[in-house]
């Protein structure tokens, strides 16, 4: 059976073992991590809202021809809390094969105990944009 790309696997151990007051430096981390869209990559039109957030984003999951997944995300820079969902997947999962995509855990962000930090409602919002990935993903790939 698949695992989780080792990298995401390093972050929520990061995450999951660190004091609360941590946890939110590390939030705001991941949340730098996610940039504009670079150019050459598709406009917002181009990429899948995600409503559960209280925040816009939009993002998009792509199987590149060499068999590995790339993120795309945007969401507006005073979106912290949103960013860093984002950048935690974004950098996570950077040349992930999609079956270590779709192995991550529906729970990801309670595994990292977050919903000490952040409220159950954006905890709704992260899980979310993992759903939407994962269903691009399998989209992709069946």
């Amino acid at each position: 059976m698949p695992e989780m790309p080792p990298r995401l696997v390093e972050i929520v151990d990061e995450f999951a073992t660190a004091p609360r007051d941590i946890v939110l430096e590390l939030l705001l981390e991941y949340a730098d991590a996610i940039g504009p869209l670079p150019s050459g990559h598709p406009d917002r039109a181009e990429l899948e809202p995600v409503p559960e957030c209280q925040t816009a984003l939009f993002l998009r999951a792509r199987v590149t021809p060499e068999g590995s997944v790339e993120t795309i995300f945007d969401c507006p820079p005073e979106a912290a809390t949103t960013r860093a969902f984002a950048g935690i997947l974004a950098e996570g999962l950077a040349g992930a094969r999609p079956a270590q995509v779709l192995a991550v855990p529906d729970d990801l962000y309670q595994r990292m105990g977050l919903t000490q930090a952040v409220s159950p409602l954006r905890i709704r919002g992260g899980t979310a944009v993992l759903a939407r990935l994962k269903r691009q993903v399998r989209e992709q790939t069946s």
